[in-house]
């Protein structure tokens, strides 16, 4: 019974991601772009640049460089990346109440064996890990780069004898 679960729940998440795949390869996905975004284009040549975005058609990509402003064909394009959302905020939210729920609970057991040394623990203590578990959440890296798009992979014609 637990093959049949497991068999039925593989069958379902293969075209799941072989659609994902497939979507990433669509050169319509520079829609989601906005003129002005930071961007990553990686050339078939294996060069990377950050640039701008700017437009694009269906024949290439216009991006903004320090030099001015760059026009790629879209056969020399490999992929294009956009940086995700940071969530530093959210991170250090998280880590402020991990940090302030674990300093809580030791108060709590240590009030019991001793209310005095409990309260000053409380009181100082709890700030001061709440305060450092926002610190290391807000130092956990977020956002990083996400394919819009890359490049099909083309089979490479055999040379004619």
């Amino acid at each position: 019974m637990r093959r049949l679960i497991v068999s039925v729940f593989l069958m379902l998440l293969v075209p799941l991601l072989l659609s994902a795949q497939e979507a990433r390869e669509s050169w319509d996905n520079l829609k989601k772009l906005v003129p002005g975004e930071g961007i990553r284009i990686v050339l078939k040549d294996a060069k990377s640049y950050r640039v701008t975005f700017e437009s694009f058609d269906e024949g290439g990509i216009v991006v903004r460089t320090a030099t001015g402003q760059q026009t790629y064909a879209r056969d020399t394009v490999l992929r294009v990346s956009s940086k995700g959302q940071s969530h530093r905020l959210r991170n250090a939210l998280i880590g402020a109440g991990i940090a302030g729920g674990i300093s809580g609970a030791a108060v709590a057991a240590n009030y019991s064996h001793d209310p005095e040394s409990g309260t000053i623990a409380a009181v100082v203590g709890i700030p001061i890990a709440t305060i450092a578990g926002a610190g290391v959440g807000a130092l956990i890296p977020t956002g990083g780069w996400h394919d819009v798009y890359r490049a099909g992979t083309t089979p490479v014609p055999a040379p004619r004898r």
